[in-house]
């Protein structure tokens, strides 16, 4: 991470805080690692983000519907899914500072970092032949930037095949061939790399041993897979169709870092689409770019995003792809989208002896479907959109009298924690008060707001600007003569003259989240 994406991010976790968007955990017992709590606005702007999605999902498809499954599974259930022998990452310690850290985590820095050795020759060379420049032709046949690219391609083809086998002798030997030292303390003391199991256990009740372990759900598709003939069978649902489910999966992470990226609780939005054994290529296909436009739709540029194929696939799948946002560290996984294959209820059935086999009314047949997922976690949609939203910005010569300068959460309005402010121009004046509250209290009832009158207008403007606020109604003495308030955009900071009756239309044609399925 440069150290202008270190200081956008380090500001990024500082105004989380500050304006109540995310807590560190227990904080007043300091706080516990990777664990955090949603502040008032930032439970607010999850909840539209998971709104947005369900709707999506469940309400703009006529077939596909929700599921809300126990966190509690009968631990077979990750005997049958794979978890409980295959759910590993590769750990090592290293002997001097104590710290543990993933091994792949650990050579893709080095990797890295000759991509962006790569890419400062790019820069350097682009200033250097300015409008002329042709960037693929040099990353193509420039030497050194060529070698950078060719020794990441290297070491990547040896980690992922060693991956693959499950062969730790090799990761242990690539992570001390490259010298890779501790990236806070620079030792090169390591252990020898070991697999770790990420779930969580705990015991059903009184019964100790292994005839009482439950496991912490690591994720919420396997809810959805144990109960497709139930689904199936109440809704009368026909092949293709779909569940959709939104929850808490835990994950007890070796390095859990960079804020709310990676944490040991967390939330994911899955959908699992069950489709007929042969059109799995084509349903694929529609779900990768249907989940493209879902992210475009929000305002989110498209060099923010992209689709980045998986190397090693999981052992139930037959294509897997992951949306990467770009965000301050880099471009990381924001979505995936999964060809299953048959394998979960397949595994299931065997475990479990009863069928999960759908009858096709078509072909008169019984057989075991095909799935594919779309799976996003919250937490990281959450973070993608602050980050992408959050901006320091000039004003210029501006009539709040607040500096020329502000943070401005340009959420999209839908997405928005609050929906409108409204602030009296003097807070001691009765009749500024009374109708200001009078408009908060007829707002109320169509959109989330908030009343405020503890400060300055132009305080007022900047606090809502931080909290991404699209619109703040001011009230003063013309109000009280002529029903008219100035209504100010967030954005553009244009503010107009609008008649109270005229507030709920206004307010409803910007923020409205049937305007981004449309």
């Amino acid at each position: 991470m440069s150290q202008t994406s270190a200081d956008s991010f380090k500001k990024l976790t500082a105004h989380c805080k500050e304006y109540g968007f995310i807590y560190q955990s227990s904080e007043i017992y300091d706080g516990l690692s990777a664990v955090y709590d949603y502040g008032p606005y930032g439970v607010l702007l999850k909840n539209n983000i998971k709104e947005y999605w369900w709707k999506s999902m469940v309400q703009m498809h006529e077939n596909i519907v929700g599921l809300d499954a126990a966190i509690f599974m009968h631990p077979s259930t990750w005997k049958a899914s794979g978890h409980v022998d295959a759910f590993n990452d590769p750990l090592v310690d290293n002997k001097d500072s104590k710290r543990r850290y993933r091994a792949d985590q650990l050579i893709e820095g080095v990797m890295e970092k000759l991509e962006e050795k790569a890419d400062k020759e790019v820069e350097k060379a682009k200033k250097r032949f300015g409008e002329t420049f042709d960037e693929k032709l040099y990353r193509e046949t420039n030497p050194r930037v060529s070698e950078y690219l060719q020794k990441a391609a290297d070491i990547n083809a040896r980690m992922n095949e060693a991956l693959r086998n499950g062969d730790m002798a090799a990761l242990t030997a690539l992570i001390n061939e490259l010298e890779i030292a501790d990236p806070d303390t620079g030792s090169r003391n390591w252990t020898d790399v070991r697999m770790f199991n990420l779930m969580f256990n705990t015991q059903l009740g009184n019964i100790a041993g292994e005839e009482g372990k439950l496991y912490l759900r690591p994720e919420t598709a396997q809810g959805i897979f144990v109960n497709f003939l139930n689904v199936q069978k109440t809704t009368r649902q026909k092949l293709p169709f779909g569940i959709a489910q939104i929850g808490k999966a835990f994950r007890n992470e070796i390095v859990a870092r960079q804020f709310i990226f990676r944490m040991r609780e967390f939330e994911q939005m899955e959908m699992q689409f069950f489709i007929k054994p042969g059109t799995q290529q084509e349903w694929y296909d529609y779900w990768k770019q249907f989940r493209l436009k879902w992210h475009l739709a929000l305002g989110t540029s498209p060099d923010k995003l992209r689709f980045h194929d998986h190397e090693n696939l999981a052992h139930y799948a037959d294509a897997a792809v992951d949306i990467q946002f770009e965000f301050p560290f880099g471009f990381r996984e924001l979505e995936g989208i999964h060809s299953r294959t048959d394998f979960d209820l397949t595994e299931h059935q065997k475990l479990s002896g009863k069928k999960l086999q759908y009858f096709d009314p078509e072909t008169n047949e019984n057989y075991v479907p095909y799935v594919v997922e779309t799976s996003i976690g919250c937490d990281r949609m959450f973070l993608a959109m602050m980050g992408n939203a959050l901006v320091e910005e000039a004003v210029g010569d501006n009539t709040d009298g607040e500096g020329n300068s502000r943070d401005v959460l340009k959420l999209h309005p839908a997405l928005s924690p609050l929906k409108f402010a409204v602030m009296p121009l003097k807070r001691n004046e009765p009749g500024l008060v009374e109708k200001a509250k009078g408009i908060f209290n007829l707002l109320k009832f169509h959109f989330p707001g908030q009343y405020d009158d503890t400060g300055s207008i132009g305080k007022l403007y900047r606090r809502q600007d931080a909290i991404g606020t699209p619109f703040c109604i001011t009230v003063d003495f013309e109000s009280l003569e002529n029903d008219t308030v100035t209504i100010r955009e967030r954005d553009s900071m244009a503010q107009q003259r609008v008649s109270i009756s005229a507030l709920e239309g206004m307010i409803r044609e910007r923020v409205d989240m049937a305007r981004l399925f449309k």
